[in-house]
């Protein structure tokens, strides 16, 4: 009798601990799952066909141009900015301008027409190639895209900020800090999603 008494507990604790760990496998898988859905919800690959046409055409990873989208609108197309940033990259008027000089149009664009999901992408395409041509490093990139390539070019230059004049060691700027630290997130995202 005593035996059979000892084994009910051992047996009862062995069952219990198998229901926890059944339990606590649904609910991480059920997790997983929902997470996943969430993800795939929140970083849509909108506006493919712009998307992979332009980054293909200017050599950039169709995975960073839709980091940057998802950062800049949301992937809203008439969004604007409280600067007056336009479209999906928000393109500024006085880069639309300046872009203009570059010939990136066959016919008379005014800047209403970055709120051209394909214009706008083709634009924000161009300044991103434009920027790693010129810095190379991605972060560089990204703060030359939000803050200006002069802003990056007077960082650099600081022994402070840049200890090899190529890369940034620190971000002064926070806003600039936390565009890139979205933007690269972003990206690691669409990657594990989409790779």
């Amino acid at each position: 009798m005593r035996t059979k008494r000892k084994k009910r507990p051992l047996f009862a604790i062995i069952i219990t601990a198998l229901i926890i760990a059944i339990c606590l496998i649904a609910a991480k898988t059920a997790y997983d799952y929902l997470h996943r859905q969430w993800l795939l919800r929140t970083h849509p690959l909108e506006f493919a066909e712009y998307v992979e046409l332009h980054a293909r055409e200017y050599d950039l990873d169709k995975f960073f141009v839709y980091a940057v989208i998802k950062t800049e609108s949301d992937f809203k197309p008439d969004a604007e900015s409280n600067m007056g940033a336009r479209g999906l990259m928000q393109i500024m008027e006085d880069t639309f301008d300046w872009l203009s000089g570059y010939r990136l149009f066959e016919r008379d664009m005014t800047f209403d027409d970055m709120f051209s999901a394909n214009e706008n992408i083709r634009f924000g395409c161009y300044l991103l190639a434009y920027h790693l041509e010129n810095f190379g490093d991605i972060d560089c990139v990204l703060a030359a895209y939000f803050a200006g390539d002069r802003t990056v070019i007077r960082w650099l230059e600081n022994p402070e900020l840049s200890s090899d004049g190529k890369t940034l060691d620190h971000v002064p700027d926070p806003d600039t800090r936390h565009y890139i630290h979205k933007v690269n997130t972003a990206y690691e995202i669409y990657i594990k999603l989409y790779s």
